[in-house]
């Protein structure tokens, strides 16, 4: 079958597009940039990719005629606190419109569980959006999913953050509430298993775990499964503002993402039928089945993709790209170089920093400074990166974006997502000398950026100066 997969460079997509690949389909990746789809060449000799905004207006001829099915799984949710739902709604109906003179017979679409009659607006979104895509030219299957689990998910990341970093917890009332969670595992089971079955055609199935947990018991398993004890404390004087700062500041959150999952976990998710287990012979894992799973894949440096990776993660949410040519005049600049010896090691050296490597000079002063940037609202370290020694453009790295990440022509260039009075860029490049070059450049913002910059030009001397001989080291 040719398949088109929107959303192929998010969690759900890139963890989809290897299986659908391996069931021998021919795969039509649709995403905003085609820079940013973080694939190996192995893959990317497979793959179609086409470049596709849905919430521009439709282009013809851009989506091929001769598909055969479709995967829905665009969201807007993280972009914006208050018009998401108009974000997602446009996105559903240009798609529609996309499709319109294709061959397409059937659209699968991964939804949420939205059985509690007093639904937030993110899940009234998602059904929304089911009854807008019911109105395409295709037969539509709807999968509605509980919380997913697994490595790099959001629930997972945010679980974990609270669990490692908070024993003691004092809590809102919301994590009371009753969920029905997923593992990503069984996520992948069913996104396959319903493609091209007519018996799934113009129907909407939940599909969850065999577990009804509240979040504090979610919080609670996870800390046994890691064996520990954490200690929770409800208390009903949190309101959903001051929740949504208490995830932001605790976890890798970003703020509008805190602020529309704590709308959401108000309302139960709860499966009410299990007539696609059934139908598929699927038997879902328990909720300590897949925390197992997930920390099985993180040991072994196998996460596939992470939520922290999405451009809402930090400060953009597009045009990346026009910040790759770095900027030569109206900017100050630390720059650095050095003589090696060994380039493949040290390039190996340049492709493994940040996350836990660090930064091989004055961590302590890299934490600070994420902390620092965390209480103004910045996006801190606490990103951390999903693979210790691969990157593709548009990675999150900590408080740096990747905007590019060329490995033959041995070079690696970072955008600053901190909150700055300006604009900051890192690049590390090899030339055909063996010598290392490390420049950072600052393009100041008035005069509030200049004096930023001047302020911390000494610990430019000992940060940049240790960071290109910690690199160097083979």
């Amino acid at each position: 079958m040719k398949i088109l997969l929107t959303g192929a460079n998010g969690y759900i997509g890139m963890r989809l597009l290897p299986q659908l690949l391996e069931m021998g389909h021919e795969v039509v990746c649709v995403v905003r940039d085609a820079e940013r789809l973080s694939v190996d060449q192995e893959i990317l000799a497979k793959i179609e990719i086409i470049e596709v905004d849905f919430l521009k207006d439709v282009e013809d001829g851009i989506v091929p005629k001769d598909i055969d099915a479709a995967y829905f799984l665009i969201h807007s949710m993280s972009n914006s606190t208050k018009q998401f739902d108009e974000m997602e709604a446009t996105t559903a109906r240009n798609f529609n419109a996309y499709l319109q003179n294709t061959k397409v017979k059937q659209v699968i679409y991964l939804s949420g569980i939205v059985n509690d009659n007093n639904l937030s607006k993110h899940l009234w979104s998602r059904k929304n959006v089911e009854e807008i895509l019911y109105k395409g030219p295709f037969e539509l299957t709807v999968l509605r999913a509980g919380i997913i689990v697994g490595s790099g998910s959001s629930s997972f990341e945010i679980i974990r953050d609270l669990c490692e970093k908070l024993p003691f917890m004092i809590t809102p009332k919301w994590v009371l509430t009753k969920t029905q969670p997923i593992a990503i595992r069984d996520i992948i089971y069913f996104l396959t298993g319903v493609l091209g079955n007519s018996k799934t055609y113009n129907d909407s199935f939940d599909i969850a775990g065999p577990d009804v947990l509240t979040y504090k018991q979610m919080l609670q398993q996870y800390a046994k499964a890691r064996g520990f004890k954490n200690w929770i404390v409800t208390v009903p004087i949190m309101t959903p503002k001051l929740s949504s700062y208490w995830l932001y500041f605790v976890t890798s959150t970003s703020y509008k993402l805190a602020l529309n999952l704590v709308d959401s976990m108000k309302v139960e998710v709860i499966a009410e039928d299990k007539r696609l287990e059934k139908l598929l012979g699927i038997t879902p894992h328990t909720y300590a089945e897949a925390i197992d799973m997930a920390f099985k894949k993180i040991e072994q440096n196998l996460v596939v993709s992470s939520w922290k990776d999405s451009m809402v993660s930090g400060r953009f949410t597009k045009d990346l790209e026009k910040y790759i040519q770095v900027p030569k005049f109206g900017v100050l600049k630390d720059e650095q170089k050095k003589q090696i010896t060994d380039p493949e090691a040290v390039l190996n050296n340049i492709w493994s920093i940040g996350g836990t490597q660090g930064w091989y000079y004055g961590n302590w002063l890299w934490k600070i400074r994420g902390f620092m940037d965390k209480l103004i609202g910045g996006v801190g370290l606490r990103r951390g990166r999903t693979h210790p020694d691969k990157l593709f453009p548009g990675d999150a790295l900590d408080f740096w974006r990747v905007l590019l990440a060329d490995k033959e022509g041995k070079r690696l260039l970072l955008f600053a997502e901190m909150k700055l009075p300006g604009e900051a860029w890192l690049e590390f490049k090899i030339d055909e000398n063996n010598v290392l070059h490390q420049t950072a450049t600052f393009r100041p913002r008035g005069l509030r950026g200049r004096l930023y910059w001047y302020s911390i030009v000494p610990l430019h001397y000992f940060i940049f100066g240790g960071m290109i001989r910690g690199i160097s080291k083979t």
